[in-house]
């Protein structure tokens, strides 16, 4: 019940950002620009859980076709793609063994996800995404946009950019849940 009323809470406050929220204000605490990404992901998160918290397991398990992806699988996605930017911007690494036992198969997608994300209701996918956020955003608060300027370290890109690249990444797979939504058996 306690995890229940979690993400109850989380889903509140999503639900705040998703319709209150007509502007990108950073939230308290924040510098600016990292508050402006942070209001950013928190407006996309809410949208993807408005838009699936309410699947049944069916329709979390629908598979289009062969060679699509499950929507709990694209959730565990977006969670996993999260975990790899947290460990490249704040730590200047990749995966470790114990995480990419934990996260490279949602990473990947594919055949393995297919296989793996299958009969687990769709809090599930949103739980395991609600944690990994709340580290991003405590991680997030502890720096400055003097940070968020400068390059990942040992990187191709700033920090700034990659946080970019989560959140559009959220966006593009937010259009494929949606198309997969509108594609469900009645």
């Amino acid at each position: 019940m306690k995890k229940l009323s979690f993400l109850f809470s989380l889903l509140l406050l999503s639900s705040t950002l998703l319709f209150a929220q007509n502007t990108m204000n950073p939230p308290k605490g924040y510098d600016h620009d990292i508050g402006t990404m942070v209001s950013m992901l928190e407006n996309l998160r809410a949208r993807i859980i408005y838009s699936t918290q309410e699947l049944n397991q069916e329709q979390t398990d629908f598979l289009l076709d062969e060679q699509a992806n499950r929507i709990g699988a694209m959730i565990m996605h977006l969670a996993a793609t999260e975990v790899y930017y947290q460990a490249y911007t704040f730590e200047g690494r990749g995966f470790n063994e114990e995480e990419k036992k934990k996260w490279e198969t949602a990473l990947n997608l594919g055949d393995e996800a297919r296989a793996e994300f299958v009969g687990k209701p769709i809090h599930y996918y949103l739980d395991s995404w609600a944690q990994v956020r709340q580290k991003t955003l405590e991680m997030l608060k502890e720096k400055d946009d003097k940070w968020f300027s400068k390059m990942a370290k040992g990187g191709q890109f700033d920090n700034q950019w990659a946080w970019f690249h989560v959140m559009e990444h959220q966006a593009n797979h937010m259009g494929q849940i949606n198309m997969l939504k509108s594609r469900l058996p009645q």
